[in-house]
């Protein structure tokens, strides 16, 4: 899709507010609790190795500058829904990946960068997704003179990360005992990457079809890397509905929604985004026969509760939960953790939660149609059942 579809943006100071936003970064990096909701089925899998942005970060993000009077991920009221204080999450409380480790009885997720100076057990999975993140490496947006406050990881420093994790265990050679220690078991749940690249080049005259292909080709390499390594299990999760987030609804002019009221041209990008990225998929099926390679979609699953909220439990499909002003509880420079920003006293009835994140209500629906529902491709279970048989 080209950018001259993509018209709610064009101010260069809100693109420092907007990248900024989307970063939300953290000042520490708190672990999780260690207790967790236990399956009575078991899983197949006794590890998880995450990747991708804020939707699925555990902890990674440390800090970032930016513009004064933003708020911060480790501030309360972020965590107050479950874990009951902040743990540098993007959300109420849980997240995706949270729900799928807990199908999978496993423990929540330790983010990479709190493993290096812990003596952590790693045996059941890391995260190296990072908050901010994007799919097109860092240098790109320097080198285009956008690099603002962003997070200067990408996909291919969380696959370096990983490279650094699999020596750390003594794994510098992908030999067959490496890779029935760290791959056999594993499932790789690759988290959505790549709406941060799109923002970060609003208004910058960089067409939004230069940074879908970028975008994919980055993704693309980085899954055929993990493949080549010996991954066997992988889910990918697609974009998801940006434009129905309060802050792509903020900024974009009355006359660009769609039909469930959300930003037309930011929802008609991640949708061709996706297209696109699905089809890759399909290559790597071929090129990498012996591997399950699931694709979540995560567009279509959030339409679907946007189409009918009620049968989901929600009352405010379009309002951020924690922030303030009008008309969707959101303010660029009054964001949620900021003091002037507070949440409202029911979360579950809500789909947003600061304006860029969703609640751990959303999180958990979007999670049961990924592993119960239709919106995995092959579905979840047809991967569970390949684990299975192939032991």
């Amino acid at each position: 899709m080209a950018s001259s579809s993509v018209t709610y943006f064009s101010c260069k100071n809100t693109l420092i507010a907007i990248t900024t936003i989307f970063i939300l970064s953290s000042s520490s990096c708190s672990a999780s609790p260690a207790t967790t909701k236990v399956n009575p089925r078991p899983r197949p899998f006794k590890k998880i190795y995450a990747f991708g942005d804020s939707f699925t970060d555990t902890g990674n993000t440390k800090s970032a500058t930016g513009p004064s009077g933003f708020g911060h991920v480790s501030n309360p009221p972020y965590g107050t829904t479950f874990f009951h204080h902040p743990t540098n999450r993007y959300s109420d409380g849980r997240l995706v990946i949270d729900f799928i480790a807990e199908s999978l009885s496993l423990p929540y997720l330790k983010p990479y960068r709190s493993i290096l100076s812990n003596a952590t057990d790693v045996s059941h999975g890391v995260n190296f997704a990072v908050a901010g993140s994007t799919a097109i490496e860092h240098q790109f947006f320097v080198k285009n003179n956008l690099s603002l406050a962003i997070t200067p990881q990408s996909i291919q420093t969380q696959l370096l990360w990983f490279n650094k994790f699999l020596e750390s265990q003594g794994c510098k050679v992908a030999g067959a005992a490496c890779k029935a220690a760290a791959f056999d078991d594993a499932l790789f749940w690759v988290g959505e990457i790549g709406v941060n690249d799109y923002a970060y080049t609003i208004g910058s005259g960089i067409p939004g079809d230069t940074i879908q292909q970028l975008g994919i080709s980055r993704v693309t390499s980085f899954l055929q890397a993990l493949l080549k390594k010996g991954a066997k299990y992988v889910v990918v999760q697609g974009l998801p509905l940006s434009g129905c987030l309060p802050l792509a609804m903020t900024l974009a002019p009355e006359d660009d929604r769609d039909s469930i009221g959300c930003v037309k041209s930011a929802n008609n990008q991640t949708y061709s985004h996706n297209r696109v990225l699905q089809a890759k998929l399909q290559q790597l099926r071929k090129q990498f026969p012996h591997a399950v390679i699931t694709y979540a979609d995560y567009w279509n699953a959030y339409f679907t509760v946007m189409k009918n909220p009620n049968q989901y439990g929600f009352k405010e499909i379009f309002k951020a939960c924690c922030g303030t002003g009008d008309p969707y509880n959101f303010k660029v420079f009054a964001v949620c953790g900021t003091p002037s920003a507070s949440a409202c006293p029911s979360p579950s009835q809500y789909i947003n939660w600061d304006g860029v994140h969703l609640t751990e209500a959303m999180y958990k629906v979007l999670t049961d149609m990924f592993l119960n529902g239709k919106a995995t491709h092959p579905p979840f279970s047809y991967l569970l059942d390949m684990k299975l048989r192939h032991g």
